[in-house]
């Protein structure tokens, strides 16, 4: 799935424009790199959280809330 399918060619090549302008050509592979960072990392934690929620469901007197 395409998560840029909501725009349209003219509005992507806008946003890497101002992308180019407010960051300078130089910093847009860090940038790029640290967003693919915290999306891996977001990821992750979404996928822990969805695996001890699977497991509480499984054994609900496992519960740590008590």
């Amino acid at each position: 799935m395409n998560n840029f399918a909501f725009l349209s060619t003219n509005e992507l090549l806008i946003v890497l424009i101002v992308g180019v302008v407010l960051f300078g050509g130089s910093q847009l592979p860090k940038l790029a790199r640290n967003l693919g960072r915290a999306q891996k990392e977001l990821q992750k934690g979404l996928a822990e959280g969805a695996k001890e929620v699977d497991a509480a469901d499984a054994d609900p007197e496992a519960s740590t809330d008590s």
